[in-house]
């Protein structure tokens, strides 16, 4: 066999022995060491895989992500239904703490003075307290208002009072008490807020 012979279509020096084994084996099965048109190399195949495992982890990550996201907006949910489930019967018990203040501030200083009332003015006033105390362990807290500035976040401005007394915008007058739950507006205050007189 000459040198001529055992060259490959591509210009490579072939090695007699692979060329012995291969002898008899028809040629369309044999490799002549060139990529066949139309068909991607390995190194093509191996980025394109490297590829699209590197989406598909991205894909898992921001699955994962979204997760975690849903998790926590879940979570505050939850936390928030939790601290706030009392808002509205909160609300409806307002009106029995101030019918309950109002009853104190109408009794009478000589009635509270009087043997046979005292019992009665007691119990109303540790009425009062124990219902303070029971807002206190719900978080509802009453808003201060008078003699400070008026605050549209939490006073609600009825009228406005002329006086030298006390600097424009500062409430002078509470006519029903605000009341906060925990960091948010329970009901504001309703208030008479000085001005300059004319």
């Amino acid at each position: 066999m000459s040198e001529q012979d055992n060259t490959t279509d591509n210009g490579q020096q072939q090695d007699p022995e692979v060329e012995k084994e291969l002898e008899g084996v028809p040629e369309e099965f044999l490799d002549d060491g060139e990529e066949e048109e139309g068909e991607g190399s390995l190194e093509d195949a191996l980025a394109q895989m490297k590829a699209e495992l590197e989406e598909a982890k991205q894909q898992v990550l921001y699955a994962r992500a979204d997760t975690q996201n849903v998790r926590r907006r879940l979570e505050k949910e939850k936390d928030e239904a939790r601290a706030y489930a009392a808002t509205g019967f909160a609300r409806d018990i307002l009106s029995v703490a101030d019918n309950l203040a109002r009853a104190i501030d109408a009794i009478p200083a000589e009635l509270r003075e009087d043997d046979k009332m005292k019992g009665l003015v007691a119990g109303i006033e540790a009425t009062q307290r124990e219902l303070d105390k029971v807002f206190g362990q719900h978080g509802i807290s009453r808003i201060a208002a008078m003699g400070m500035p008026l605050d549209p976040n939490q006073h609600q401005a009825m009228m406005e009072i002329p006086t030298d007394d006390a600097e424009a915008g500062t409430v002078i007058q509470e006519m029903q008490s605000g009341y906060m739950i925990k960091d948010r507006l329970l009901r504001p205050a309703m208030v008479g807020v000085a001005k300059k007189p004319d």
